[in-house]
């Protein structure tokens, strides 16, 4: 019988055996399970919450287990880590419970029943140790400590001390302990801010403008909104505000043609149709047959008719004659700027990282083509590494002198956190927000390629 700790072992089996995205993961684990919504919200704290302190349970765990962790099978540990989050982090269950149930997590799946006794005896001990819980002496190992504090691992803490300084990397790290908002785009060819925001405390949702943007939307204790009245008239989109800026700072216009690569899902191509007041020509590019098929089905809800999704390999495409005003070139990227909403992404394998920028500067120069004279390109990832980011956007302005850089009109309540050109921005979580994201802007000043 599925019960939330059982649901949330199963997403947590999943995300590490086959490194699924962690949101279709666990929601497809609640359908499985057929829970109820208090069951529902109970498996999806538990899932997000052991994903997010994994470092911090690990090394706790291993000072209370007579078995070294990487001996334990998968299961075994997410148990371990499952009661272990519980007892220290959800302070309305009684550790009793967490720990009562997590043995019956064993003792439901006849491959673990001999684990039983082990489990017990490991969460026992961390519940009788709660009052002095070891710890990692930072003036020994300063980064360790911060790991272990944070659950972040100790490469990518280096690479953002070394790349935005240690007083940075430490506010980013307390940052995403946080729990982010939950932000969205209003729909301002079907209504307006504050006509939306009444419509949401009517349906009974927590909602207020965002500082940052206008037409930007904070939304608190939604859980799923494709429920919502509001969401089927198709009156926003969920996206971050460092996804919205980027569309604001192309700012394309009501009868131009523009063009998103590597679109899905779907949230740039959503507000930049908006901002055209859906007028002209939006064309929505992925590579893959499903996503382009939920950029179409967000385009008919939104009521966005200007949007034209396509199948498209935005790396080797087959056709390249676009020539449009204005290019977003989103490219693939780490992701190390959403870990904080995808909190799986940190565990990656560094090494995945080294071929990255030679990609997406692929992927930029093919973008390149599509531009007109005078048009606009976009390059950005929601990646905070700089061999991705910054790294990418000089090397392309030295090996296309047809572009030059343009300078980012920025809002005033935008801060920069770090020293960069002007037509290049890093939004650093701590200080605006938003996810981590990057974005450059460049001009095309020479002939239209053949």
């Amino acid at each position: 019988m599925s019960n939330a700790r059982t649901v949330a072992l199963s997403a947590l089996l999943q995300v590490e055996e086959n490194e699924g995205y962690s949101n279709i993961v666990i929601d497809k684990a609640i359908r499985a399970g057929e829970l109820q919504k208090k069951d529902a919200a109970l498996a999806t704290t538990i899932f997000y919450g052991v994903l997010e302190r994994r470092l911090t349970l690990d090394y706790l765990l291993s000072r209370f287990s007579n078995i070294p962790l990487n001996s334990l099978s998968p299961a075994v540990l997410n148990i371990l880590r499952i009661g272990a989050y519980q007892i220290l982090y959800l302070e309305k269950i009684p550790h009793s419970a967490a720990v009562n149930e997590a043995v019956n997590c064993a003792a439901g799946d006849r491959k673990l029943i001999k684990s039983k006794g082990f489990i017990n005896g490991v969460l026992r001990t961390l519940v009788r140790n709660l009052d002095h819980l070891p710890k990692v002496d930072p003036k020994r190992s300063l980064q360790k400590a911060m790991s272990i504090q944070y659950s972040i691992p100790q490469w990518l803490l280096k690479l953002w001390s070394d790349s935005y300084g240690a007083d940075v990397t430490r506010q980013m790290a307390e940052r995403l302990q946080e729990r982010l908002p939950v932000y969205a785009r209003v729909n301002t060819t079907k209504t307006n801010t504050d006509d939306l925001l009444k419509m949401l405390k009517s349906e009974g949702v927590t909602a207020k403008k965002a500082d940052l943007l206008p037409d930007a939307i904070a939304l608190k204790g939604t859980g799923a909104v494709d429920h919502l009245e509001s969401f089927q008239q198709g009156l926003y989109h969920i996206q971050d505000l460092s996804s919205q800026l980027c569309c604001h700072l192309l700012s394309p216009k009501a009868g131009e043609t523009v063009a998103d690569l590597c679109a899905a899902p779907g949230g740039k191509t959503f507000t930049m149709a908006e901002l055209m007041e859906n007028k002209g020509r939006l064309l929505s590019y992925d590579k893959y047959k499903g996503k382009v098929g939920l950029i179409r089905k967000g385009a008919k809800r939104l009521g966005l008719t200007c949007v034209e999704a396509w199948i498209r390999d935005s790396l080797n495409p087959e056709e390249t004659r676009l020539y449009a005003d204005r290019v977003l070139c989103d490219a693939p990227c780490a992701g190390l700027g959403i870990i904080g909403r995808k909190p799986e992404i940190r565990y990656k394998d560094p090494k995945t990282l080294e071929a990255l920028p030679k990609v997406q500067t692929a992927i930029l120069s093919q973008a390149a083509r599509q531009v007109k004279v005078g048009g606009l390109l976009a390059y950005s990832t929601c990646s905070l590494n700089p061999a991705e980011n910054g790294q990418v956007a000089d090397g392309f302005l030295r090996e296309h002198p047809e572009f030059s850089p343009v300078t980012l009109s920025l809002p005033e309540t935008v801060r920069r956190g770090i020293e960069e050109p002007d037509n290049q921005l890093t939004l650093l979580p701590h200080l605006n927000g938003t996810d981590g994201f990057f974005i450059a802007l460049f001009r095309r000043e020479g002939e239209t390629p053949d």
